[in-house]
């Protein structure tokens, strides 16, 4: 995987079936079928962060034990949505699993189920 955040965190997202890379809201963001499931932030504060879907009660679960390196972001945080810092040392394994749980939880169920289920030949 490259050293540049942003092309590690693109790897990450567009492997994922149909996933596309767009702008608007986040810079970028990712999306299936034109959902957004995973976003890169700046927050005005000159450090680049991740923001996805988080399954129920992982949010305050995962800011309370490590209020360092996740929080809840703005705008989309009362809807579940949790951040990840992207500077210092970044757990690529850690993030790859939060977004992948967030594709699943935005992803038509056809398309999520591919992640799981073995390929027909």
């Amino acid at each position: 995987m490259a050293d540049d955040p942003l092309e590690q965190l693109r790897a990450i997202c567009l492997a994922f079936p149909e996933a596309t890379e767009g702008s608007g809201v986040g810079n970028p963001s990712f999306r299936v079928r034109n959902k957004i499931f995973a976003m890169r932030h700046d927050l005005h504060q000159g450090r680049w962060s991740l923001w996805c879907k988080a399954w129920p009660g992982a949010q305050s679960m995962l800011v309370e034990a490590e209020p360092d390196r996740y929080f809840v972001p703005p705008y989309v945080g009362h809807h579940g949505w949790v951040g990840v810092w992207l500077d210092g040392a970044v757990d690529w394994g850690l993030v790859a699993d939060l977004v992948q749980k967030s594709y699943c939880m935005t992803a038509p169920k056809r398309l999520a189920a591919r992640l799981v289920e073995p390929q027909q030949s």
